[in-house]
């Protein structure tokens, strides 16, 4: 009797690198049944959900909201693996300061807020001043032992280009941090939820391993 694959929904809402994520899930976990999908119902028949976003929060959450799947990705979130990836990781929390006056709610899903990196005057060991947004590579190191790290070296590089980024209310929800200026918190992790503020299907080895990592992350 040979057992079923598993299958990874990554969410379609119109705001999202989803080629790049879709590639590398696959190239990842060959193993696993890959799709994007749009529908509500497809997110509830799905195993493990990724969460990707790129943009401004304000935008996908907007985005997101009138999609219909907000529902279904909400319940998923109770009791399936799930994955965010950039925006998709900032999605999780509270707030977010981005977004005029009021700023942007999030889906609550991790306690706590997204502020946008504060730099000014700050120079770095070359003499330049830091850039916002951060573009490039940049270390994560490893806050906590976590499953979706095994194999992947600490202090390893990963993708990121990101203005603002996200600040748990409990220090213990910090899987991966980083320094830009200062220590900021790049990955995050509750119960059945993991998402990076990096963008591991730019991130070559290490970002394949994390991808496979969450393939077989049982939580």
């Amino acid at each position: 009797m040979t057992s079923m694959k598993t299958s990874i929904a990554i969410v379609d809402y119109g705001m999202g690198n989803l080629r790049s994520v879709y590639q590398a899930l696959r190239h990842a976990a060959p193993e696993a049944d890959v799709a994007i999908v749009e529908q509500p119902e497809a997110i509830r028949a799905a195993d493990r959900i990724v969460l990707p976003g790129q943009g401004a929060m304000r935008d996908c959450m907007a985005h997101f909201s009138a999609s219909g799947l907000q529902e279904a990705v909400m319940e998923a979130a109770r009791n399936k693996p799930m994955l965010g990836v950039c925006v998709g990781e900032q999605m999780l929390f509270d707030w977010s300061e981005e977004g005029g006056a009021d700023g942007t709610n999030g889906l609550g899903l991790v306690p706590g807020k997204v502020v946008r990196f504060d730099l000014e005057g700050q120079l770095q060991d070359d003499g330049s001043r830091f850039k916002v947004p951060q573009m490039g590579w940049n270390r994560v190191r490893q806050a906590q032992h976590h499953p979706i790290w095994e194999g992947v070296p600490d202090d390893s590089f990963f993708y990121f280009v990101h203005s603002y980024y996200g600040v748990p209310d409990n220090p213990a929800h910090t899987s991966g941090e980083t320094l830009y200026g200062a220590p900021f918190t790049s990955a995050i992790a509750r119960d059945n939820l993991f998402a990076t503020q990096f963008h591991p299907e730019k991130s070559a080895d290490a970002g394949l391993r994390l991808y496979r990592n969450f393939v077989h992350w049982n939580p």
